[in-house]
C-alpha cells in the first residue's frame, strides 16, 4: 500500500522558518523524483518544488527560489522542505507526491502569521 504522510506543519510568524518531512512508504522511494505542491487557502493547486531521484537537481517555483530548499534520504524513504523566511503569502497545505504515479500525502498545514 503507497503511503505519504506529511508532518512538521504549524503556525510561524512571518520571518520563521519551518521544516516539513513527507515519509514515503509502499514504492521504491529511489526510483522517482518528487515534489512538493501546496494550496493556499480559495486557491488552486500551485507546484513549489522538485527533487530528482539521486538529488542531483532540484527545481523551484519563482516565489520560493533562495528561501526554500528541498531535500530527500533515500535511506529513510524521506523527502524534506526546508522553509526560510516565511510570508504569509505560503500559508497554505503543503502536500508531497510522487507525480509521475500520481501519489500524494494527505498534507500538512503552514500558517505564517503574527
Amino acid at each position: 500500500q503507497v503511503r505519504l504522510v506529511e508532518s512538521g506543519g504549524g503556525l510561524v510568524q512571518p520571518g520563521g522558518s519551518l521544516r516539513v518531512s513527507c515519509a514515503a512508504s509502499g514504492f521504491t522511494f529511489s526510483n522517482y523524483f518528487m515534489s512538493w505542491v501546496r494550496q493556499a487557502p480559495g486557491k488552486g493547486l500551485e507546484w513549489v518544488s522538485r527533487i530528482d531521484r539521486d538529488s542531483s537537481s532540484t527545481y523551484y517555483t519563482d516565489s520560493v527560489k533562495g528561501r526554500f530548499t528541498i531535500s530527500r534520504d533515500n535511506a529513510k524513504n524521506t523527502l524534506y522542505l526546508q522553509m526560510n523566511k516565511l510570508e504569509s503569502g505560503d500559508t497554505a497545505v503543503y502536500y508531497c507526491a510522487n507525480m509521475k504515479s500520481d501519489y500524494w500525502g494527505q498534507g500538512t498545514q503552514v500558517t505564517v502569521s503574527s
